[in-house]
């Protein structure tokens, strides 16, 4: 918009509010789902603590990283820090965007830098996969993990 500064910011603000609504189609789908049996978000729950307490036991056996439990969501947040300064075949990691793309690139195993979410020296984990690709994906970072020096 072509306005004074004090007019486009609120434009700015109502815009925000207009498109990141609920459209009605989800509004309905989630009254009608709250309306039904909860047996199925209790059964994902479950799978999803399993996969959680699976994660986590797996992350801890590589050297180095720390974390918490999550209580919620499926994201693991673990405190790489350290493997910053390290590097492989030359390249340094110097933060959590190039560890992201190490591992992406050596481990095959796509994370989340945490400077994304105003957390420098760590990277975001999802277990919302199968128990046996996680497996995989731990396994690949442990692997690319351990070539830092």
């Amino acid at each position: 918009i072509a306005a004074p500064i004090e007019i486009a910011k609120a434009c700015t603000k109502l815009q925000g509010q207009m498109t990141s609504g609920v459209c009605t189609i989800a509004e309905a789908a989630s009254i009608a789902a709250l309306n039904e049996s909860n047996e199925a978000s209790l059964a994902m729950t479950a799978e999803f603590k399993k996969r959680r307490d699976m994660m986590l036991e797996l992350l801890r056996e590589i050297p180095g990283l720390k974390m918490a439990t999550p209580p919620g969501a499926f994201y693991i947040f673990p405190d790489v820090t350290a493997y910053l300064g390290k590097s492989f075949e030359g390249k340094v990691i110097a933060n959590s965007d190039d560890l992201a793309l190490y591992l992406l690139a050596e481990g095959h195993v796509a994370t989340v830098a945490g400077s994304a979410f105003g957390l420098e020296g760590y990277i975001r984990l999802s277990y919302a996969a199968s128990e046996d690709k996680l497996r995989q994906a731990v396994e690949n970072m442990k692997k690319a993990f351990a070539n830092l020096k």
